[in-house]
């Protein structure tokens, strides 16, 4: 990773900290350039007790030594009033309230969970993609009554979408709109968090259904690589990709895997004659995101690193290049029934989750959102 080092320390909390996200959270964050871990909270039962008890740590490196014995408070606000960023790794069902509850108190919450990545004033960024839809920030906080200051939410999105919009936005700077666009995951275990798909249902097995999965994937995709354009009565909106319809169709699986969201994607271009296999191998080596050209200390040099070897990428030979950052992408070649198609590999827990927030609030810094 790269970036130049902050000017000054910036105090961070992570909620849902003993979770599998919010231990992610931890071990990205234990040795960075300018966040520093000052609060962690989680469910009652955690509350009160050294992070070491009340966590079953699931990650391959140590729990870092000046975490071990943090003591973990509850979600609420107060306990977090010192932090310029909020990390949030909490479950969807109790989410919504805590993250609002945040956000009231003028605290900047980068989410991981689902509640608000509809909410027409809340942006939805991968941070290797769309990174202009901070500008949504500021209308957020106006309509807000009474107008926060510094207070907002902002969420990443799913971990399989998270994976297949990045070449996807390299191809569209480069070739324009797609059109439509097939896509059939093989979902990581890791996906569903701890404890997870129990053993008898996985192991030997591939399950064809992830509950709301598909539909995920083919909203959020639109709202990710649309624009933002002005309504009627003056406001910024989400266009949906409106400009240029995109079609996306989704069949997610999970499958025997610890790590790595695994997708084959085969798409239409809206422009004729589409590009060569070779043109788009280029396009996607040479695509960089803002998070790099800004300095983003997280951002991976490689936004997509293109594999030539005809069996790669594979979740565990890739998954932890650059640390999990980026994204893999193989096999690209014609389509016989669309134009081109290629296999996405993804780290579902690093760029699928707690790497995009970070990057997410390293953006914030760098744009003086977060000061």
């Amino acid at each position: 990773m790269h970036g130049n080092e902050h000017s000054r320390e910036i105090k961070i909390g992570i909620l849902g900290a003993t979770g599998t996200v919010g231990q992610r959270f931890i071990a990205l964050l234990a040795k960075h350039s300018y966040f520093v871990i000052h609060a962690l909270g989680a469910s009652q039962r955690s509350a009160g007790k050294r992070y070491a008890q009340a966590v079953q740590w699931k990650q391959t490196v140590p729990i870092p030594s000046h975490v071990r014995d943090m003591v973990v408070k509850e979600c609420k606000p107060e306990h977090f009033a010192e932090c310029s960023v909020v990390f949030s790794g909490l479950d969807a069902d109790v989410a919504g309230e805590i993250e609002d509850a945040f956000r009231r108190a003028e605290l900047a919450v980068f989410s991981n969970a689902k509640n608000y990545r509809r909410d027409p004033a809340v942006p939805l960024i991968v941070p290797l993609v769309n990174s202009s839809h901070f500008a949504m920030i500021p209308q957020q906080r106006a309509q807000h009554d009474p107008p926060l200051q510094k207070g907002f939410i902002l969420t990443n999105a799913n971990c399989s979408t998270t994976g297949v919009v990045v070449p996807l936005a390299a191809l569209e700077k480069a070739f324009g709109p797609i059109e439509s666009c097939m896509i059939t995951t093989m979902q990581a275990i890791s996906g569903a968090g701890y404890p997870g798909v129990p053993s008898l249902d996985i192991v030997d097995n591939v399950v064809p259904y992830i509950s709301g999965e598909e539909e995920k994937m083919e909203w959020e995709t639109l709202k990710i690589l649309g624009g933002l354009t002005e309504g009627d009565d003056g406001l910024k909106v989400f266009d949906m990709h409106a400009k240029s319809p995109l079609r996306i169709s989704a069949s997610c699986n999970r499958v025997p895997v610890v790590e790595g969201h695994t997708e084959c994607v085969s798409i239409r271009f809206a422009k004729r004659p589409p590009p060569s296999p070779q043109q788009v191998r280029e396009a996607l080596t040479a695509y960089t995101s803002d998070a790099y050209a800004l300095g983003c200390p997280s951002a991976p040099r490689h936004t997509i690193f293109v594999h030539e070897e005809a069996d790669r990428p594979q979740p565990r030979l890739d998954r932890d290049y650059q640390m999990g950052a980026g994204v893999s992408v193989g096999r690209v070649r014609q389509c016989r029934v669309l134009d081109i198609k290629f296999v996405v590999l993804a780290n579902n827990v690093a760029i699928g989750a707690a790497t995009s927030s970070i990057l997410n609030a390293e953006l914030a810094v760098v744009k003086g959102i977060i000061s």
